[in-house]
């Protein structure tokens, strides 16, 4: 699986390359200069990772309801979701971040999807999750209305962080059993 994805970073970089060299003997050096910084903007906003984050809050409203063969459907989904993701508009530097970010992702998420039954399990995965769903907020940005939500409890009471679509607190790592424990710590 490793070698897919250094694969298709690989070819993103022959291509993003391939078209900054086009761009390069069409323009003059200072309008290069001009035109690398307006693309830079373009590509920052032409990636989205909002099928990503849809993913997430599916399997996170799984788990609040305490449904792990739901959350391990979420979980499959969210590494489908990854693997397909078209990062072709991103810089090097963004596409590294990105890379970092969605590995890790990707290694927690096939646990929470191959453990299917093990909600405990699929609760201790989704703390990292949960991190590194914050990590691509704060890179990407977003279009929907979020909120950072904490547990002090959560994690062997070191707490933890989700990200949900409402104000309303609904804990995942503790489900039905105490629903409401948590705050909102950031609103995107």
């Amino acid at each position: 699986m490793k070698n897919i994805i250094l694969s298709a970073i690989a070819m993103a970089f022959v291509m993003v390359s391939c078209n900054q060299k086009n761009k390069q003997e069409e323009t003059t050096a200072s309008e290069t200069m001009k035109s690398d910084a307006t693309t830079e903007t373009v590509n920052q906003s032409s990636f989205s990772i909002e099928e990503i984050l849809n993913n997430y809050l599916s399997l996170k409203n799984a788990l609040t309801k305490d449904d792990s063969d739901g959350a391990a459907e979420a979980g499959k989904t969210f590494v489908e979701t990854l693997t397909k993701l078209d990062m072709t508009n991103l810089s090097g530097e963004q596409m590294k971040s990105y890379m970092e970010i969605a590995d890790d992702a990707k290694e927690h998420a096939e646990h929470i999807g191959s453990n299917g039954g093990k909600i405990e399990h699929q609760r201790e995965h989704f703390v990292t999750l949960s991190k590194d769903m914050n990590d691509l907020i704060q890179l990407f940005g977003t279009n929907q209305k979020l909120y950072l939500d904490f547990c002090p409890m959560a994690d062997d009471n070191k707490g933890a962080v989700w990200i949900s679509e409402t104000k309303e607190i609904t804990n995942p790592y503790f489900g039905k059993d105490m629903a409401t424990c948590g705050s909102i710590k950031k609103e995107y």
